[in-house]
Formats: C-alpha cells, structure tokens, sequence
C-alpha cells in the first residue's frame, strides 16, 4: 500500500503569522475545529490528521516520532513557510510538538502543550490507558477499543454509531504503535528545544498527568495554566479556556521571533 498525502485543512487570515494544531492518540483534526475557531480571528490556523487516523489512511506506517516529524516539517515546507510557526499539540501531540521544535528549531517560534504524557520516565505508570493498549499490540483494533472505553466510559463507547466505532477501531494500528514508540524511546530532550513552551492541564487532570505538567513546567521554567472544569480532553470541550491563552502566547512568540 502507498500511505495517502497527510489530509490538512488551514483556515483564518491569509498572511498572518502560522499555529498549527495537532491531535492526541485515537483523536483527528476535528477534535480541535472549536480551538481553531478562537484562533482564527488572529493567525493562520492548520489542523491536519495524523497518519493512521481520519482523512490520512489507510495507513501502513511506520508511526514512529520520526516519521511523526516528519509529516509535520512537510506540510509546513510545503506551505512555503517563511517565517516560524507556534506548535500546539494535545496530549501524544505535544511531544510531536516539541520534538520537531527540537529538530528543526528554524520552524517552530514557541510551543503550547496540553497534558502531554511522558511514559519514557521511570515513575509513569503502568496502569494508563496508554499502557493498556500497547499490551494489546497483538490485537490493535481491541487496543484501540479498550483505550476509548477508558477515556469515554462504557456506556459512551457503546452509545456511538457503529461506523464510528469501527472507524476508532480501524486506527488501532497507530495508536498501539506510536505509543509503543514513545515509552521505548525518549523523543526529545528539554536541554535543546530554545523555543519557548507554556503548559496546560486540566482541573480536573489524572495524577499522572499533573505531575507530568510539574516536570515539563520545571524543565523548561515556562509557565502552567490550570483549565477549570477541564479533564485531558480540555482543547476539545473547553476551547473558550484554552483559546485566549493559547492566542497571548504565540502572540508573544511570534513578536519574539519578529514574525
């Protein structure tokens, strides 16, 4: 199989300074359609599927964070890039994020994160959703099942239409992959990304993912915003909270960067 062009779509106004936006695990582009939206009025604003997920397969992969990186240098190089962009990403996101501000520090003028995991750390826990699926790597439609019966509950997963639930379960490949990925293989290192990063987590986070927002916050000295009334979907369901901030930061960067 040849793996389809990575589907993206960009809105706001025409010759502003760029955000691109990119989705967590088992998640699509048309998760952060109402962030975009808050964004719009200010920035050129980029959402695009993930390979392996909505508009961008079938996919054979690989799924890796090189091949992740990858994907997102193209679409910004293809959009004839002159000036360095704001990277937000949620949840598996953010590490796309930063590792490409890692690698190719030219293109990114800061970085926004949201409850980003970092299961290459000794203290992540065994007992996530994440680490639920990868042990069902055998089995990546069942994997990808398991995961959204976690973060959903039982009773939403089996309220969604049943195209919908296969779909979810078609993208099992990617989810159990990238993750995999991710806790064999540290992604990036904080010593050197020189972009800027902000930080955010809900109020209502995992304590893992708290603890996770702590060790970005104090490996960068960047700052951490507190959603209220958010859980780890919070750029989803709570894109008034997320939207302002998100706008005064790359704000700020691109004014840094001259953009």
């Amino acid at each position: 199989m040849t793996n389809p062009p990575i589907w993206a779509t960009t809105s706001g106004v025409p010759g502003t300074p760029h955000v691109v936006l990119i989705h967590a695990s088992l998640d699509r582009s048309a998760g952060m359609l109402k962030l975009s939206r808050r964004l719009d009025e200010a920035f050129r604003v980029t959402r695009y599927d993930r390979r392996g997920y909505g508009r961008s397969m079938p996919c054979d992969g690989p799924f890796h964070m090189d091949a992740q990186v990858a994907d997102l240098v193209d679409l910004l190089r293809n959009g004839d890039e002159r000036s360095p962009c704001v990277l937000f990403g949620h949840s598996y996101g953010g590490n796309v994020a930063l590792a490409t501000a890692q690698r190719h520090p030219h293109l990114v003028a800061g970085v926004a994160i949201y409850e980003s995991p970092l299961p290459w750390l000794p203290w992540w826990p065994d007992s996530t959703a994440g680490a639920d699926a990868t042990s069902w790597s055998h089995d990546p439609e069942t994997a990808a099942e398991r995961f959204m019966r976690r973060l959903l509950g039982d009773a939403r997963w089996d309220r969604l239409p049943s195209a919908t639930r296969e779909a979810r379960r078609s993208e099992g490949p990617a989810l159990v992959s990238e993750l995999d990925d991710l806790r064999r293989r540290v992604p990036w290192s904080p010593e050197e990304i020189a972009a800027p990063v902000l930080v955010f987590r809900g109020e209502h986070c995992q304590e893992h993912h708290r603890q996770a927002a702590l060790t970005v916050q104090a490996w960068f000295n960047c700052d951490l915003v507190i959603v209220p009334g958010a859980r780890h979907f919070g750029p989803n369901t709570h894109p008034e909270e997320v939207g302002p901030v998100l706008t005064e930061f790359a704000s700020a960067c691109f004014s840094q960067a001259g953009a």
